[in-house]
């Protein structure tokens, strides 16, 4: 049987930071002994220009004993997640560990954070990656930090030219694609738990091709960081002018905020529409990935409902197409949970296991290979994943050359059934209709921070369909992301969907779960498909969210369309769906299984 992923959210140290952590003051060079070796940290400020501003970034840098000019030593540059800073766990826990293990490392905090000045500007690569450009100058030897401290003890790759790795995670992760997409003196990228796509990220919609047409809003998740944004000059007490914008828009840019009062609002009208995905657009590595040559290990949770594993594999196949080195590891934990006890064999930045865990041994040889020019290092398979299944550590992580595809084929019956055959499918229609209030729960996005209980998933009769197989005859591993294809009967909604404005369109959340033999319903990860249909008059392929899932034997695939969702904004209106099988046209479910299993 599966291990059950605890509904945990200590990674969320990662993403979010510790935004009440009081900052470390160093006056001058503090002396500190990791367990591999002894290293000094001396706070710096540098004064950068970003977006036509000025900034005031906060930095911390260590260095190893023994480093000097004579004795170079190669660089790792880190950042927060979001609503953290320099201080917090994790990315002190990056810049120690770098430390001990011979590094030159510089850990800053993001701009709009800690006590660095101007305003949140969703890592884009011509503010956020503008100023990390800056700490790369100082690497360089090509600036100093404001008091006059020069970094003449970093490996040179040619004059200005610094070896210099990035590492974080969430929002320290996107940071280092848009640095690398400005500054080519960037030597290697370990992006974790990140987005590819903004828009997809907050306003998913998982239908393929869907163009212009705008997705689901992922209220919960996407108003829980906009207010730790906006609350930055309270948690962190700044009288720096660059930190605020407007009584409208505290502390994010302002295209930021009418990206989350156009979501907010419930309605798309095609002008605001356009300027929100073009701006989610610019600030996201979908845009720039054509920009980055520096060799990426990309590392991503499979238990995500924030940066699903979609959007790792969106980048992984678009830096391999234009021959960017790279690589991707599915890791058990996220934004949403997951594993991070070291016993279980997983990294724990903040518990300093990079030498223990699958991941941490993965990055260190990354770094090995890219910064020490270590030609001879194996960087590992060109895709590895966590199974939750296997209880031995040694043994969680399988390894594979390319991201299984879908492939294996069930077919939606008339009768609710998920059949292996065309043939098996019963003729007949089936209805659903949705409630003006939310009738389906997947997950509380924001339980670990509030604290509170986060009831199973459910849905309510009468407002879903499902479809639900066989006992399985044999284990079935799902690796990747399923899909399916269908085609819904909707009269009140052809009448409304070219009315303008895309809110007027069906709305519909596709699922799978894992039913055991005594009727317990698992549904992986709490993972969804939001949907907002082009044209209900054609049939659509939804891809779903990327997991890693095995279906013991004896259990039973159940796929569910549902009408709402409670972490996401719903339909506008009343708007009943039907779904018609027959053997010769009804909805296909396709499977990516791995193994042959």
């Amino acid at each position: 049987m599966s291990r059950r992923v605890p509904r945990s959210r200590v990674p969320l140290v990662l993403a979010l930071g510790a935004a009440l952590t009081a900052p470390l003051a160093l006056t001058s060079p503090a002396t500190a002994t990791g367990r591999y070796g002894q290293y000094t940290v001396t706070a710096l400020k540098f004064t950068v220009q970003a977006g036509g501003r000025t900034c005031t970034v906060d930095a911390d840098l260590y260095r190893p004993a023994g480093v000097d000019a004579a004795h170079p030593a190669p660089a790792v540059l880190a950042t927060n997640g979001f609503g953290g800073s320099k201080n917090d766990g994790s990315t002190d826990a990056i810049g120690k560990a770098f430390a001990e293990r011979g590094y030159v490392s510089l850990v800053y905090s993001g701009l709009g954070f800690g006590r660095s000045g101007c305003l949140i500007s969703l890592d884009d690569p011509a503010i956020d990656g503008e100023a990390a450009s800056r700490l790369v100058d100082f690497l360089a030897g090509k600036r100093a930090a404001d008091d006059g401290t020069n970094a003449d003890f970093v490996t040179q790759d040619g004059p200005g030219d610094p070896r210099v790795g990035m590492i974080g995670g969430s929002y320290g992760g996107a940071i280092q694609l848009a640095t690398a997409a400005v500054d080519h003196r960037v030597d290697a990228l370990v992006p974790m738990i990140t987005w590819n796509n903004l828009a997809y990220s907050l306003d998913p919609n998982n239908v393929l091709g869907s163009g212009s047409v705008p997705g689901v809003f992922k209220w919960q998740w996407t108003n829980g960081f906009y207010l730790i944004g906006e609350g930055q000059p309270l948690l962190e007490p700044s009288l720096d002018p660059s930190r605020i914008n407007s009584l409208a828009c505290l502390h994010f840019v302002t295209k930021a905020c009418d990206t989350v009062r156009t979501l907010n609002s419930g309605s798309y009208p095609a002008d605001k529409t356009a300027d929100m995905l073009a701006y989610a657009h610019s600030v996201s590595p979908v845009s720039y990935l054509s920009r980055v040559e520096a060799p990426t290990l990309l590392v991503q949770g499979q238990a995500d409902s924030l940066f699903n594993l979609n959007e790792a594999t969106a980048t992984y196949k678009a830096l391999k197409a234009q021959g960017t080195p790279t690589k991707m590891i599915w890791q058990s934990w996220g934004h949403s949970g997951g594993l991070t006890d070291p016993a279980s064999g997983e990294l724990n930045l903040s518990q300093g296991n990079l030498d223990s865990s699958y991941v941490g041994k993965r990055i260190l040889a990354w770094f090995d290979r890219y910064l020490h020019n270590q030609r001879t290092v194996d960087t590992g398979p060109a895709f590895a994943y966590y199974r939750d299944w296997i209880t031995d550590p040694g043994r969680t992580y399988a390894t594979a050359d390319q991201v299984p595809a879908p492939g294996r084929k069930m077919y939606l019956s008339g009768d609710g059934k998920l059949v292996d055959n065309r043939k098996k499918v019963a003729r007949g229609s089936r209805t659903y209709t949705n409630w003006l209030i939310s009738t389906s729960h997947s997950e509380s996005s924001l339980t670990g921070i509030i604290g509170l209980p986060d009831p199973a998933p459910y849905d309510t009769p009468g407002t879903y369909l499902g479809w639900t197989s066989e006992p399985l005859t044999r284990t079935v591993d799902v690796v990747g992301a399923p899909r399916a294809t269908l085609k819904v009967v909707s009269p009140k909604t052809e009448r409304t969907q070219d009315s303008g404005n895309a809110a007027d369109k069906l709305v519909l959340f596709a699922k799978l779960y894992d039913v055991a033999p005594d009727g317990t319903k698992t549904l992986v990860h709490r993972l969804v498909a939001p949907v907002r249909v082009p044209d209900v008059t054609k049939s659509f392929t939804v891809t779903l969210p990327g997991i890693v899932h095995r279906y013991e034997k004896g259990h039973r695939l159940r796929f569910v369309i549902a009408a709402s969702d409670d972490a996401y904004f719903g339909n506008r209106g009343i708007k009943p769906v039907t779904v018609v099988s027959a053997p010769h046209d009804t909805g296909v479910l396709e499977l990516p299984v791995a193994g042959g299993s």
